[in-house]
Order: C-alpha cells, then structure tokens, then sequence
C-alpha cells in the first residue's frame, strides 16, 4: 500500500498538499475508493480511502488509526560533522532512518570541511526514507551547530564520543553502554577530532569510544554506531 507523510493531521478528513497530490493521482494513479497509509512522524499510522482525485488537492476520509507504531524501546542521537561530499551524509541519513534514529545534530568541528548545511534538502531525505521504509516516527535534523557550543547545551543520557587518537583508552559500543537508555554519539570530520576537541568533550562527560580497527569515513563510522547501537537494544 502507497504512504504519503502528512505531519499536519488532525482530523478524520485529511487532504494532501499539491506535490502529493499530483504524484498520487498522475504517478500513482490512484483512484477514487483506493485504500493508503499516511504517518505524521509522530507515532501515528493510518489507513485512509481516497474521496475524491482532484490531481491539486486529494482528499481523503481516516478509517484507522494506530498510536506508536513500532515505538522502539530506546532513544539514539547521532552528532555528525557533515562531509565534504553532502552525498556522503545523505546516505547516511537515509539508512540511519531505515535502521531507527530518533535525532540528528550536524556539528562544526574545526576540521570540517563542509561549514554550510542546507537542512530543507536533508530533511527531504529523511521524509523520503521514512515513506520508503514505513516509519511513522520522524527523525529530528537540528540546525548545525558549532561543536563548542554544541557541547554546552542540555545534553541527556548516555554520552559518547568516537575518535581516532591512539594515546587514549577507548571502550566499544557494548561495554559502554545500557539497553533501553538514551544515547547521544559524537561523530567526527574526515580529519577526526582535534585533541583539544577531544579533550573537551571527555571534560564535559563524554565517554571515549573505539569502532574496531578499521579507519571509517566519516558517515561510516555514523552508521556503524547507529547500527550497534539498535543490534543492543533489539
């Protein structure tokens, strides 16, 4: 069945905006009395009849619906320092969005070599994952953010950082931390973290964190986490 993401629903009537309009009727071909699923990326999933196929403006009549809808049990926010390539952190975000992730912060580091993010184009791949994948929580993209200050907001749960500096005692994801928790994961540039980054962050609580032996890029190493991280708490 075709999904449609509808963030503003509220009633039992609901009608889409003009590009899912026209993709649902001239794409899709869908008819009148043809059955979709909406979800408002807030837990809420829904089964709808189409009423009428006005390729501007489809309306549609809510038959069911169902309240956290594959609520998982734990809550994952991934710190990111966007890269040079914005293909590379498209890709992980829209797997990270099939996998689950509640919340992504694109952080600027003092190696990073991408400092201006468009969230709108972002967002329009985390929207897409999410119809694909057939999520109906929606994960937040914040605003970028200097790392610096990134650091010195409200910060909650179990604090990670991952980094490649050999003088330092790291610890892999599952000795680290406890299921069904919140987790908040730092996650480098190309160049990694600058020591005094580093250092920063472990004043600050952080845990340092190792990913094995193998050096990732960047949106690796992300989805890597991501990964291990929703393995734990299966």
């Amino acid at each position: 069945m075709h999904i449609f993401y509808t963030p503003d629903i509220t009633q039992n009537t609901y009608t889409l905006n003009e590009e899912e309009s026209k993709h649902c009727v001239r794409v899709l071909r869908l008819p009148v009395g043809a059955l979709v699923n909406l979800v408002d990326g807030r837990g809420g999933f829904y089964t709808a009849e189409i009423t009428s196929d006005n390729p501007k403006k489809v309306s549609l009549n809510i038959l069911k619906v169902e309240t956290e809808f594959h609520k998982r049990n734990h809550y994952l926010h991934i710190a990111v320092a966007p890269t040079k390539n914005i293909d590379r952190i498209e890709w992980f975000l829209e797997k990270a969005t099939e996998l689950g992730i509640d919340e992504i912060t694109p952080i600027i580091t003092d190696r990073s070599e991408r400092r201006i993010v468009k969230e709108d184009r972002l967002n329009k791949v985390i929207t897409s994952a999410v119809k694909q994948s057939i999520k109906a929580y929606h994960p937040l993209l914040n605003e970028s953010i200097p790392f610096n200050k990134f650091l010195n907001s409200s910060i909650e749960g179990e604090k990670l950082i991952a980094h490649c500096i050999d003088n330092q005692e790291k610890k892999y994801i599952s000795e680290l931390v406890m299921p069904h928790q919140k987790y908040l994961v730092l996650i480098g540039p190309e160049g990694d973290f600058t020591p005094e980054e580093v250092n920063l962050a472990l004043n600050k609580g952080f845990k340092p964190l190792t990913l094995g032996d193998n050096r990732l890029r960047t949106e690796t190493a992300a989805l890597s986490v991501c990964f291990e991280i929703n393995y734990l708490n299966r």
